[in-house]
């Protein structure tokens, strides 16, 4: 619901000022919200590096018109999205590869690699649905440093996760959902000893 890919039944969702429901998924995505798949979507055939470039903002290449009245400024416009998207790359160790197809990237890589195009957009808060599964430990380390260095340079991120290791290093506060409602609140060591918490999901209060 938050991204528009579901509507709300009720209620409103708001990021800062703006009031998101009701509005398409594109139109979301232009007011700053990112989101990641639980399996990854990559451009198959496309290499890293274009996945990335694709979803550079306000590419002046986007008007057909202009490919042909001012195509110097389509490829400047070009060159800076492909050195920002190499640099987002870098950034998380996947520039090797940045002239591979997607499709011979591996699970955790592609999961990399979705995180990659996201930020390419320049979002302000960004949604991971089960941004673990199918990752391996070494490629998990560099997707919880990558996820953590983002949050000191201001992201928000809102994580969906079974992982509880996982949710446990990233989240606070934790929010623990049941049945489609809030169950509860609060940081993960007071969570975690929860009787609501430990009722829903392990069926016990001890």
């Amino acid at each position: 619901m938050i991204s528009g890919l579901a509507p709300a039944d009720s209620g409103e969702i708001r990021v800062g000022g703006d009031r998101l429901d009701g509005l398409s998924p594109h139109a979301i995505a232009q007011r700053g919200v990112g989101r990641t798949f639980q399996i990854p979507r990559p451009l198959a055939r496309m290499t890293v590096l274009e996945n990335v470039a694709l979803y550079a903002p306000d590419q002046p290449g986007e008007s057909l018109a202009r490919v042909f009245t001012a195509p110097s400024r389509v490829r400047a416009g070009e060159h800076r999205a492909r050195e920002r998207a190499h640099a987002i790359l870098t950034s998380m160790e996947l520039a090797h590869l940045a002239g591979a197809p997607a499709e011979t990237l591996s699970g955790g890589q592609k999961k990399l690699l979705e995180l990659a195009r996201v930020l390419m957009s320049g979002p302000r808060i960004i949604l991971l649905d089960e941004p673990g599964a199918g990752v391996n430990p070494t490629l998990m380390r560099s997707l919880v440093d990558t996820i953590r260095a983002l949050q000191r340079g201001g992201h928000t991120f809102l994580l969906i996760e079974h992982d509880m290791d996982l949710v446990m290093e990233l989240c606070d506060p934790v929010i623990v959902m049941a049945q489609g409602r809030k169950l509860v609140e609060g940081p993960f060591a007071t969570v975690r000893r929860d009787s609501r918490v430990l009722e829903a999901y392990l069926g016990t209060t001890a």
